[in-house]
């Protein structure tokens, strides 16, 4: 298959990592990751208030990263607590780097 041929359907990113390239297409999102360096856990809340971001809105870009597979959550009583997810973006990547080997293949490779 050339460089120029679009890809087959079998050959189609996954949802999951159509997902998370959305999540990470943000640069507020992007800014919002690293608030979780380190393995820490944050509520909406915290995120919020560090980024000076209204609460509704926090919540949105934390939802759309944990569909993407870059947070994952857990809920203890009211509060929500997000962290990082290392296997799921592990995972992603990995389908992404499948993806580009097969449809955008570096020069020389056959």
């Amino acid at each position: 298959m050339g460089a120029s041929t679009a890809c087959s359907a079998a050959e189609q990113l996954g949802a999951g990592a159509q997902e998370f390239l959305k999540a990470l297409a943000s640069p507020q999102r992007q800014q919002m990751l690293a608030l979780f360096a380190g393995g820490i856990e944050l509520t909406v809340g915290t995120v919020a208030e560090r980024l000076g971001l209204a609460q509704p809105t926090a919540s949105q870009h934390l939802a759309l990263l944990r569909r993407g597979g870059l947070l994952t959550s857990r809920k203890d009583g009211k509060q929500v607590y997000y962290r990082f997810d290392t296997a799921a973006v592990e995972q992603s990547l990995t389908e992404l780097q499948s993806y580009l080997r097969v449809c955008c293949p570096p020069e020389g490779a056959a």
